[in-house]
């Protein structure tokens, strides 16, 4: 697609045209028989990038250095400068592999959908997480593959749609992995393994910490230098909670995966507290600096979980979980377990980025595609449930959440324009939706 036409399709885009058109071309996707074959036969993986910032570049160069006969052929931002970088960064690691052209590649609100429509096997779906469950849907009603990044929610309606989208995955035998990395890494697979053959006894508790000083050399922040309200905020989606979900829900629920994980279950209810101790100003969106929450599970485990995004303070990021006969203690560096069966694990550990690219295509060629949605799903609600208590001061159960929440964070149309920003959440004065 010429440039010029490319950039006209950023204009007006509502919630109910992204899915409608969408429809359409999961329709003529389905009578080709597209979804269930690849490549005409061949071995060769077609992808495209849905989302061009740090992280889609970066899972984009993990699925290419995952496993060969991968291709990137289309790529979608909202954003031409995001779009242009990325595809400079990537031509310039991978020549061969990369075959984007400007009839394939796309800009503005409705660029997933073009993706989509191209001759693509499979998905890697990397925009903010407030679009996540629409282009999730989109993909999987097109019969893709999907790698989607977490968290894939930001709120109860986006968890309820993934969740169903997922099954309709499951019905068209597709694979979906998503970038709770964790999963695939060598060490926490191991101490997990151990947690369910029952070395740590029964289960009394847990507790998770994401605790990271401020993330200001981290995002790059766009001033309004003329910005309409929604190029602004997309711009600085981290800070705005219907774009990130605040970072409870953005970071921590990576460690609400283990803990999930660890003891088959997701919690039956929530109650924290939290604020803003730091973020002032037009930089600072809508989002808090640091959570506590407490979680209950089954069988009447708790869960202490803290987040912070404060500069100046202890930082750690970890879990543990806690049993009749032993601790286990896990970091993205190491796991270990002390107790009757202490261990500790020094065997290899493949970067678990790259690992679950392969895990992923390998389950496609299989014809025995991973199914990683629901528990994704699970834990990106995990996370949107402690925020939703902390947000109001209100004991939460994940029922109600889960099934009646009307709480939908998405803005009432997507184009360049006025969008005013949310108040910031008080306690005892906001509501549960």
């Amino acid at each position: 697609m010429p440039k010029d036409r490319a950039e006209k399709k950023h204009g007006r885009v509502s919630r109910r045209d992204f899915i409608k058109r969408s429809a359409t071309v999961s329709l003529a996707a389905m009578l080709s028989g597209h979804s269930r074959v690849f490549a005409a036969g061949s071995d060769r993986i077609r992808v495209g990038l849905i989302g061009c910032g740090g992280r889609g570049t970066g899972a984009a160069k993990d699925c290419l250095e995952s496993s060969e006969g991968v291709e990137i052929v289309a790529m979608g931002d909202l954003f031409r400068d995001r779009l242009e970088s990325s595809l400079r960064r990537l031509k310039s690691r991978f020549k061969d592999k990369v075959k984007v052209t400007p009839d394939t590649s796309f800009v503005g609100f409705d660029a997933c959908k073009s993706v989509i429509a191209c001759d693509v096997n499979m998905v890697i779906l990397a925009t903010p997480p407030g679009f996540r469950p629409m282009q999730f849907k989109a993909a999987v009603e097109a019969g893709k593959h999907v790698f989607m990044e977490k968290p894939v929610a930001v709120d109860p309606v986006g968890v309820r749609s993934v969740l169903a989208s997922t099954e309709l995955a499951r019905k068209k035998g597709l694979a979906i992995v998503a970038g709770t990395q964790r999963r695939h890494q060598s060490h926490y697979i191991e101490i997990l393994r151990r947690i369910h053959n029952g070395d740590l006894g029964q289960i009394t508790s847990a507790q998770c910490y994401w605790n990271q000083g401020g993330m200001g050399d981290y995002w790059k922040y766009y001033e309004r230098d003329g910005l309409s309200d929604m190029e602004w905020q997309c711009r600085n989606w981290s800070v705005f909670t219907w774009l990130s979900g605040d970072h409870i829900v953005e970071q921590h629920v990576h460690n609400f995966d283990i803990i999930n994980w660890a003891l088959g279950a997701h919690p039956i209810k929530a109650l924290g507290m939290g604020g803003r101790q730091v973020r002032v100003g037009p930089r600072a969106g809508n989002i808090y600096d640091h959570f506590a929450v407490e979680y209950e599970y089954p069988n009447g485990i708790r869960l202490l979980s803290m987040c912070r995004q404060i500069p100046g303070c202890t930082d750690e990021v970890a879990e543990r979980v806690i049993g009749t006969k032993g601790v286990s203690y896990t970091t993205s560096q190491m796991g270990k377990i002390e107790g009757a069966k202490a261990y500790e694990y020094d065997g290899p550990n493949p970067n678990p980025y790259v690992v679950e690219h392969a895990d992923l295509i390998k389950s496609i060629r299989s014809g025995e595609p991973l199914t990683e949605g629901k528990n994704v799903a699970e834990s990106t609600m995990t996370a949107i449930l402690g925020r939703m208590s902390v947000y109001t001061g209100r004991e939460l159960e994940w029922s109600w959440a889960i099934s009646e929440s009307k709480l939908d964070l998405s803005p009432p149309k997507y184009e360049f324009g006025n969008l005013p920003i949310r108040p910031v959440a008080v306690p005892g004065k906001t509501k549960p939706l």
